[in-house]
């Protein structure tokens, strides 16, 4: 017989990777949680779990069993819920990119907290790029992710890329090579700045890189350099610019999905997303 109760810690460490991370969100010593995976891997007869250089990983079989876990839990949930008459219960594991946790988010968790209160919502700020490979790996439930093609079949919103500066002109354009503040080279936003440098045959230098849009809008402010961000995300005291630089492309937002079935939870939530996104 499965225990739900190790099934769920598993799945909890499957998702975030480590041990400790999962002993935290549990609520368990490291300890007791790793006597609970021994406890699953004693009751199906086979390694769950294998030791990475950051934390810990799935075997094969770990990944087949995540896959039954994942499914059992949904239903699990789904059915307490509905015997009791309360409404949607679980967890949803949910990743954004960091422009899109300002923009947006906060507009679409209100409605959707306020009416589910009994879902609990466990969120991951990384670049397209990362939040794709959580999902491939079902460390992720759903995300919303960056597409290069604004207009495509799954694009719930449109948005574009533009210039920050600290001024509406600032002094830095005049340099005759134009220092920048971009994320890693993998994201869109980095490749679509470069791209537009190029094409025109504009001079530019890497001043300032981060994943950390906090980092981006810090050296903005700073006046040391011109960063690239999201429309949406562009902060009040800071401004767009046009003026001697090139166009940047436009950019879709999608939501993503694991390739696991979806629970209750997470299949209302992208219904909510879907609805309320387009309207923020």
């Amino acid at each position: 017989m499965l225990d739900f109760q190790l099934l769920r810690s598993f799945a909890i460490v499957a998702r975030t990777g480590s041990i400790s991370a999962a002993s935290a969100q549990i609520g368990r010593t490291q300890s007791a949680l790793s006597m609970q995976m021994r406890r699953l891997e004693a009751t199906v007869g086979q390694k769950l779990l294998h030791r990475t250089g950051s934390g810990v990983g799935l075997t094969v079989t770990g990944e087949r069993l995540l896959i039954h876990a994942e499914a059992l839990l949904g239903r699990h949930d789904e059915a307490v819920s509905d015997m009791a008459g309360t409404g949607l219960r679980g967890s949803i594991s949910f990743g954004c990119p960091e422009e899109y946790s300002i923009a947006f988010v906060p507009g679409l968790l209100k409605g959707f907290c306020a009416d589910h209160p009994d879902v609990e919502l466990r969120m991951v700020c990384a670049p397209t790029i990362d939040l794709r490979g959580l999902l491939h790996r079902r460390q992720l439930e759903m995300a919303l992710v960056s597409t290069p093609d604004a207009a495509g079949g799954e694009t719930i919103r449109s948005d574009g890329f533009v210039w920050v500066g600290n001024q509406p002109e600032p002094a830095l354009l005049a340099q005759d090579v134009l220092p920048l503040a971009l994320s890693a080279p993998t994201t869109l936003d980095h490749r679509a700045a470069c791209d537009a440098m190029q094409s025109t045959g504009r001079r530019y230098r890497l001043a300032y890189a981060s994943n950390s849009l906090a980092g981006l809008i810090a050296i903005t402010r700073s006046g040391h350099a011109i960063s690239v961000t999201t429309r949406a995300a562009v902060p009040g005291d800071l401004h767009i610019l046009t003026r001697d630089l090139p166009p940047l492309p436009e950019i879709g937002i999608a939501l993503a999905f694991a390739s696991a079935p979806q629970s209750a939870a997470a299949h209302a939530l992208g219904a909510h997303i879907r609805a309320v996104l387009p309207t923020l």
